[in-house]
């Protein structure tokens, strides 16, 4: 069998660039700046295609859907538009499929992940009940699945059926049993939802304790619990949500997991600890809740924009050079006016308000947990590629290894790739092992921007190179990077 990856400094490529590969089984062609329709690839018997994290455009050709033996195909982060095909469902051997990132229109016929699009109608129940909620989340008209708004199809939606289907069916004692006991469920989950909700505000009465720390009580324990929840994101240290109180107030809920935190007086003593920290670009702690069953929840600001991992891709210059900035003045201001390292700075840990400012989140998070958790969460981020190389030994967080997780972010912002996808290699070996043809190195809407100047890239990216130098003490300090 044959197999084919593209390197990161390809820019185009045709049918003829495969010619000699009548076998080839395996395709890999993400992580480069290839623009235009997807080829024909009908001469081949694919089992595995990856397309993401290029610039392809157009709709989705039908005979790329042929494939009755392809395992996985990844489409995310490019530029497809149009309603995704029926004929995807004819992929019977298909285990792995993204679609997420992408400008999609229309309904769902079939599919795995087909989060942030432009999607509209109610996901069919099975597809609901069998994928999580991530990979529906981003398409603001689509509904039906965790998380969502509806609870039942629109009538409009469903399609009706054909015409001799309605003459010779007719409901069966078996239907009706089914639709009755349908019912009595609904029932029985909106009656458990409010019993739930008055057993959560019971127990506040009976010892649940709600701390704000910013400006007045806008709500209670009780608005914050009984409150609309969307998954967000979830990590070592716990879940973290989206909640929206009946009068609109939006705030970021991170659930902790109880069985690694500390107990609840040294948590107490930590996290009062935690609020006095304020800085610009770093995420205050708003208010914090202790259920009466040693529940711990950490209420911060919520942030329109997301994490920098969503928000990095296509965006200008100018908006990545204030990220990085607003990143080390946050960084800076944690080791030298708080005497804390972060320990897991990643682009997920960093936050974006409306106007695209950079905040820094999980700054102080350690100190609340267990040093077995701290350990975990440092393995991590080695694993996604953010982890200094002395950390696997030292499994301690240091300034330098802060500097490190920095300078892997701004790679990130430089080359619009992740730590994680260079096949085997981190994103800093890549960048040093090509650093000579820097005009391929750089993300390809940089290199669009005319008032982008060569000089200011190259600068940025030798200071990026020095920051996750192997040497913790070459690697400058936080106030020398700024």
């Amino acid at each position: 069998m044959d197999s084919f990856a593209l390197s990161a400094q390809s820019r185009s490529f045709g049918s003829n660039t495969f010619s000699r590969s009548p076998s080839l089984v395996f395709l890999a062609l993400h992580g480069n700046n290839l623009t235009g329709a997807i080829p024909d690839f009908s001469a081949f018997q694919l089992q595995s295609l990856t397309l993401d994290r290029n610039f392809f455009t157009g709709t989705l050709p039908s005979d790329l859907f042929r494939f009755s033996n392809l395992s996985v195909l990844s489409l995310s982060y490019n530029r497809f538009t149009g309603e995704i095909p029926a004929a995807i469902g004819n992929l019977s051997s298909l285990k792995e499929l993204d679609l997420s990132h992408n400008a999609f229109t229309g309904q769902i016929p079939y599919s795995f992940n087909i989060s942030y699009n432009n999607l509209s109608g109610f996901v069919p129940l099975k597809l609901a009940q069998k994928f999580n909620s991530s990979a529906f989340v981003g398409n603001l008209e689509l509904c039906g699945y965790t998380g969502s708004d509806c609870v039942a199809p629109p009538p409009s939606q469903a399609p009706p059926p054909p015409a001799s289907e309605k003459r010779r069916r007719k409901l069966s004692n078996k239907d009706i049993i089914l639709i009755a006991a349908g019912a009595l469920l609904v029932i029985l989950q909106i009656t458990c939802f409010v019993l739930l909700c008055c057993l959560l505000r019971r127990e506040n009465r009976t010892g649940g304790k709600l701390v704000h720390f910013d400006g007045p009580m806008v709500f209670g324990a009780n608005d914050l619990l009984c409150a609309t929840a969307e998954i967000m994101g979830k990590s070592t240290y716990g879940t973290v949500y989206k909640a929206t109180m009946e009068d609109g107030i939006q705030v970021a809920v991170k659930r902790l997991r109880q069985k690694i935190t500390k107990g609840q007086r040294e948590f107490e003593i930590e996290v009062n600890a935690l609020v006095k920290i304020r800085h610009p670009n770093l995420l205050a702690l708003r208010a914090y809740y202790l259920g009466p069953k040693g529940e711990k929840l950490l209420v911060f600001y919520y942030m329109p924009k997301g994490s920098l991992a969503t928000f990095l891709h296509a965006r200008a210059p100018d908006t990545r050079m204030n990220i990085a900035k607003g990143m080390t003045r946050g960084l800076l201001y944690l080791h030298t006016n708080v005497g804390i390292n972060h320990g897991n700075l990643t682009s997920s840990n960093v936050l974006l308000d409306e106007h695209a400012n950079a905040k820094i989140a999980d700054y102080s998070l350690a100190r609340l947990m267990t040093a077995a958790a701290n350990a975990n969460v440092i393995a991590t981020a080695g694993a996604l590629g953010y982890g200094a190389p002395e950390l696997s030994k030292l499994k301690k967080a240091s300034t330098k290894s802060d500097v490190y997780s920095l300078g892997v972010i701004v790679l990130e912002l430089l080359t619009g790739k992740s730590p994680g996808s260079g096949e085997g290699v981190d994103l800093p070996q890549w960048v040093a092992s090509i650093v000579e043809w820097t005009n391929e190195v750089f993300d390809l809407e940089l290199m669009r921007d005319a008032s982008v100047i060569g000089d200011e890239l190259l600068n940025t990216l030798k200071l990026a190179l020095h920051c996750v130098d192997p040497t913790p003490s070459t690697r400058p300090e936080a106030h020398q990077i700024l």
